[in-house]
Order: C-alpha cells, then structure tokens, then sequence
C-alpha cells in the first residue's frame, strides 16, 4: 500500500493485504490505530508525524510481520543523509578546505552584533547554518547562535571562488565563521554581504527541523544536545536555571554568607536517612559513599568558627527515579550559627521570593524577537509570557499586572502552571507572608481531631480504610502518621506552607522543642506538592545527638559518623539551617512537570 501523509515527507509503506494491525512500533513509540483495518492513511499520516522528529526529507518503511503477534515492526532509512553529507565533507577536504576549522574572531556574540549593526560597516560572526536558500544568482543563509540569528548573503558575481565553493557544500547545521559589511535588504532585515568565510565544523547528521523541533521526549533526553539547539522552551528552561543558581550565590553573599566544599567520598553516609552509593578507594584499601548530604561537613566548620556557610553542590541517592526524583540532584544546603529554624524559614521565603522576581524581571538569558535584536546587546525573556499566547504553552504565567508594595516588593506573584495543551491547571500564589501551621494540626484536618488519641491500631485502620491511604504492615506508628501526611497534604498542597514542629523521630539532627520534647524545632517547607526545603533548629547536644544516631541506625552501628560526633564535643553553637533543591525550585519557576526537564543530563537506561 503506498499512501501519502499531506505533508512534505514521502515515504513508501509495504505491508500484505492478511496482517491488520492494532499498534504500529516506530523507534519504540507506540501508535495505537483506532481500527483493526490494514494500515490506513490516518496510521500513516501518524508515522510521519513522528518520524518528522528526524528531520529526513525522505524516508522509506518497510514492514516485517511476526506471525505470533499482532504487532508490526518498522525499520527506518534515513536515505543515506548521514552518506550524502559525509561526501560534502570530502569534497571540501579534496578543494583544499579543512571541514573542522580553527579559532575564530568575532565581534561579539550575533545579539551584540545586530545591537551595535551600522550600515557599512565591517562584522564578524560565528555560529550554526539553520536556513540556506539558493536564489541562483546569490544565497542567503541564517546563522544563529544562543544569542539570536543574522543574515547573509552571497553574490554569485562578487563572491571569490573558493567562497562558493564553502557554500556549495554547506548543510543546515554546520558551523561557520564570516566575516561581511552590513546592510539593510529592501524589507530592512540586518544582513552581513560575507567576504570571508571559513568552516569550523560539519554536521554530519540533520538537526530537528525548526517548526517542530524534537517531539521524542526521550530523545529529548538523550540527546539534549539537539533538544538545545531545536526547542526554544528548553533553551530558557536552562537559562533560567542559570540564572536562579547565579542569584542564589549572589543573595547569601550579600547576607554575611561564604560558599564552602566538603568532599563527595565519605566514609560514612550521614545527613539524611537514604540509600547511597558505594564504592572502593584501591591505594587505600577503603570502602567508599558518594555523600547523600553535606550537612555533617558543614556543621564541623560551625564547630570550627565559621558563623555563616553554604555549599551549593551535588547530593547523590541510590533509590528510585519519578518525575520528582534523580539519583543525582543538586542542593543548597546552608547553616547560620546563632539563629534557629524561624530564622531560616525567614530567609528562605525571602530567598525564593528574590529568585521568583528575579525571572519575573526577565534576567533569564534567551534568543531575542526581532524587535529586540535591534536594539538589545544583552537579550532577556519575560519567562512568564502572555497566557493567551501559544507561545506560553507549558510555562507559568504572571497572573495579574506587576504592581509593587511600599517595600518594593511585586504584589503579584502568581505562577499559572499549564498542561501541554496551555490549559491552566493550577495557580501558585508565592506573595507572602506564607503560611505556617503545625504538623499535628494539619494532621487533624485531614485526619480527625481525635487522631493523636487513637490507639496505634485505630490509627492504622482508619488510615486504610476511611482515609483509603496504603499502608504497609512493617511501618511504625509515626511513619502510619506521616504516610497520611505525605498523601493527603503535602501532595493536596501548592501555594507555599511551613509545616512546623515534627515528631523527633523524623528529624533526628535537630532541637528539641523546650515546650514539648516529643516535638523538634523545624520546618518542613511545602510548594507544588512536593517537600522544597527543611530547616531546623540544628542538635548541639553530643549526647542526645548520639542517643538519638543510635536510634536511628538501630542494630548497625557502623552508620555513625563518630567523628562528628566528636566534632560536636568540642561544643557547637546553637544555630539554624536548611537545604533547598536545586532541581525542584526551577521545576517550580519554570513550570516544568518533570526533574528531567531541568536536568542537562538525567540518568536513563541504556538503550540496548
């Protein structure tokens, strides 16, 4: 059966007239077809749409039926692209031209040449082929790099020979330096007429193609090299995400703060009741953790004279992988000798609120309209785009205009976090001041005012059978409590919320409340339905420290980090800290849905 999709693709589809089949496999995306009919032209139109992800101008699929199951096997062709462009590259090299070239002068970056562009005079730039259109008697190409995109063009009748023949042999995706006069083209579109032009690498594969971009989220993730270069979203996520890291460093500095590295090997994983990671130091003949906190580091300098530290830096945990979880994560952890945990959750609503107007103002570098391109050397965004705008599909939106208090702060700040389809699914209000509540009394709005005066058996059928919360027979009491916690508030609850004043047995390393022992001074910060940040009123006690590591780690005693403990018999001051996730916090301002949309590089399984 041959078929033809409507689009610019053309394809050949073989299959035989006895073979109906209900789910089409492509690369490993599943099309389901909503009939049991041979492939019809609306299966067909679905394959070329993914297939459009490769950007092949062509491509042919063959089948290859398995008679035991229903489904059907598609090979792809690229039509030997990768071939065609390999041969390019040895023409050039056969003219004399080196494909992969040296150092480059430029004149800046694309946006700070169109913001300083004079017609006449003389510019340099460097930086991807995204559009090449022969006109016979000249061509005009795009050039693009993070920064924006200019024009050149080419005269047949004025450009030298080796020129064409660069031009000639150039692909959409390859690098090149140029050099031209600038002038405006009769639609006063900022062009360079190029005199020089040197090639600094060949792409020897096809990019995404602009309009659609890489639709395979997988691929997404893979290759995230070529989701930077096709999807603008992606882009700004990452610069966003710069930006919130450089402002994190740049607000607690301002505050009295110093940035510190303790190590990644640790003999002893301590800080945080999870999984880590082993491994083995040979010369040393040492059994190894790659750290899953660096609070213990941390709370040594405090012993040692350092009043305010933080470190911004990689925590590693080996459990499982959701949209909310990565082996690896990036946190900020800082300490702060003489505060406790109010003090901290202070801070830290103020930290995020900084960050929030930060982006609001648009201090996220990203490629400029054409409106900004002629006036801006330094281009930003607004990442909270105009909801009404298609462009806005998948980012947060301001909600309402930004108005400013007495204090300067913005009035609004509301991020609108939308589905694919751009639809609002939920607002999230950051204006403070944010709420605080205690954590026994979230528990008993949920949970019944008579909760805590339930026997623990009652506690753990009700929890099953009235709250319909599942709960695993080994769970100690408190942890019956903060399953019921984590299902019915933290994941119910998006604007931000302190919890405060936890069970002891949760927070091992932090102060006793002097009202009610059984409580610890600490916050538990709640946004988007997932735990931000937890800040304490830090342990100083070595001895109740001790009593509780002993409680914590039960029968294997190794777990202990002895010489911390022997850290704080030296005396630590009283003091406040907390941690902040990296990747959840950009997950939050940049209303992506899932960690590995804020991570360059997620771990995935390997493809066999």
């Amino acid at each position: 059966m041959a078929a033809d999709s409507g689009t610019n693709e053309s394809f050949r589809v073989q299959i035989g007239d006895t073979a109906p089949p209900p789910t089409v496999v492509v690369r490993d995306v599943e099309i389901k077809s909503e009939d049991a009919s041979p492939l019809t032209r609306k299966v067909v139109e679905e394959i070329a749409r993914v297939l459009r992800t490769t950007s092949v101008a062509t491509f042919e699929v063959q089948t290859r039926i398995k008679t035991s199951t229903s489904r059907i096997s598609f090979s792809v062709r690229l039509n030997d692209l990768f071939a065609q462009r390999r041969e390019k590259l040895n023409r050039l090299r056969a003219k004399g031209i080196e494909p992969f070239g040296e150092a480059f002068d430029t004149s800046g970056s694309i946006a700070e040449i169109r913001g300083k562009f004079k017609e006449g005079e003389t510019m340099r730039a460097a930086g991807r082929v995204t559009s090449h259109r022969d006109m016979g008697k000249s061509h005009f190409l795009d050039l693009e790099d993070v920064t924006g995109h200019i024009q050149l063009y080419f005269s047949a009748k004025e450009a030298p020979k080796n020129l064409l023949e660069i031009v000639e042999n150039l692909d959409i995706g390859d690098f090149v330096g140029v050099g031209g006069e600038c002038f405006f083209t009769k639609t006063k579109e900022q062009t360079l007429k190029v005199r020089e032009l040197q090639m600094l690498a060949k792409s020897l594969w096809p990019l995404p193609d602009k309009w659609h971009g890489l639709r395979d989220i997988e691929a997404r993730y893979r290759q995230r090299y070529v989701d930077l270069v096709a999807n603008e979203q992606s882009r700004e996520i990452f610069a966003k995400r710069i930006v919130i890291v450089r402002e994190i460093r740049r607000f607690l500095e301002d505050r009295g703060f110093v940035e510190v590295e303790t190590p990644m090997l640790q003999t002893v994983a301590g800080g945080a009741a999870a999984e880590p990671f082993s491994t083995h130091h040979k010369a040393l003949g040492l059994d190894l953790y790659l750290r899953i906190a660096p609070e213990l580091y941390l709370k040594r300098l405090l012993v040692g004279g350092f009043n305010k530290v933080f470190e911004l830096n990689r925590n590693f945990r080996n459990e499982g992988i959701s949209r909310k979880h990565n082996p690896e994560f990036t946190m900020l952890e800082a300490y702060w000798a003489y505060a406790d945990f109010e003090k901290m959750a202070n801070l830290v609503e103020e930290l995020i609120c900084h960050l929030a107007e930060k982006i609001l103002e648009g201090c996220a570098p990203s490629r400029p309209t054409e409106e900004s391109n002629k006036h801006a050397g330094h281009p930003h965004t607004d990442i909270f785009k105009n909801p009404s705008s298609a462009e806005s599909v998948g980012e947060p939106a301001l909600s309402g205009p930004p108005e400013r208090s007495e204090t300067g702060e913005r009035q609004s700040l509301q991020i609108q976090h939308r589905d694919p389809e751009g639809k609002i699914m939920y607002t999230i209000n950051l204006r403070r001041p944010w709420r605080r509540a205690r954590y026994y009394d979230l528990v008993r709005e949920v949970a019944g005012k008579d909760w805590f005066e339930l026997t623990s058996e009652q506690r753990r059928e009700r929890a099953t059978r009235e709250l319909k919360v599942e709960i695993l027979p080994q769970l100690a009491d408190f942890e019956v409590t903060q399953h019921v916690f984590e299902k019915l508030i933290e994941e119910k609850t998006f604007d931000p919320l302190f919890v405060t004043h936890c069970p002891k047995e949760l927070v091992p390393l932090a102060k006793q409340n002097v009202v009610d022992p059984t409580l610890v001074d600490v916050y538990e910060l709640i946004i988007n339905g997932v735990e931000m940040s937890p800040g304490y009123t830090e342990l100083n006690d070595p001895d109740a420290q001790r009593r509780r590591l002993l409680e914590q780690a039960g029968e294997d005693r190794q777990k202990i980090d002895k010489e911390f403990l022997l850290a704080l018999e030296h005396g630590m001051p009283p003091a406040g800290g907390f941690g902040l996730g990296i990747d959840r916090l950009t997950m939050l301002l940049t209303g992506a849905e899932s960690i590995r949309d804020v991570i360059l590089f997620p771990l995935l399984r390997p493809k066999k």
